[in-house]
């Protein structure tokens, strides 16, 4: 399980720090998306991410068990952090959702944003009323949350060859109308697989 468990932590910062180093330059030229000149989009969409990322180291942190054990202040404070770096991605990444041309793409982080709010505020009134067996449970939902970041961009080859699988291995809307089409749905797919993989892998009763 040490294994596994960082070779998880190494993945998933791999992914994430090459997907926002491009805005770490906080040019909005080297932006991955298309943001509307003149308007709120790129910083807010920035902002998003720093915070987002903030929340993945903070997040792998909470599950050390000699943190949460020798240091349990430490684990405190950085579970602060990263409750507080949550409620703020979660939240700004409500009004970029406003300049999506996708409905499904919109309604996806619409999905995902609230969900990573109420799974975060879950785990930490739990935490404040000293039920740590609810607190346990309802932040390894929020982390699963946290990396669909991650999975939905490990998803992408999965879903090209599932696109052209259903598509008879043509492309009738052309490579860029199959990339687009999958970018419209990892969110989704991730948010299942995630889901899937946290309620019944992790948290499954013990026979």
């Amino acid at each position: 399980m040490k294994r596994s468990w960082w070779l998880l932590v190494i993945v998933s910062l791999g992914i994430m720090i090459g997907f926002s180093a491009p805005y770490l330059t906080f040019d909005s030229a080297n932006s991955r998306v298309d943001t509307a000149p003149g308007s709120l989009q790129f910083p807010v969409l920035v902002t998003h991410i720093l915070f987002a990322f903030a929340a993945l180291v903070t997040g792998f942190t909470q599950f050390m068990e000699r943190v949460r054990t020798q240091r349990p202040k430490l684990h405190r404070n950085l579970g602060r952090i990263y409750v507080v770096s949550v409620m703020i991605s979660a939240l700004l990444a409500l009004p970029l959702t406003g300049y999506m041309d996708d409905f499904s793409k919109a309604v996806g982080f619409i999905a995902l944003a609230l969900i990573w709010l109420f799974t975060t505020w879950r785990g930490y009134r739990s935490a404040v009323n000293r039920d740590f067996t609810a607190h346990r449970r309802w932040m390894i939902r929020s982390f699963g949350i946290t990396l669909v970041a991650v999975s939905g961009r490990l998803l992408v080859p999965v879903l090209l060859l599932t696109y052209g699988v259903l598509h008879g291995f043509s492309l009738p809307e052309g490579r860029e109308g199959m990339v687009d089409a999958v970018l419209n749905v990892n969110i989704w797919a991730g948010l299942i697989v995630n889901f899937m993989l946290v309620e019944w892998v992790f948290l499954k009763p013990k026979r």
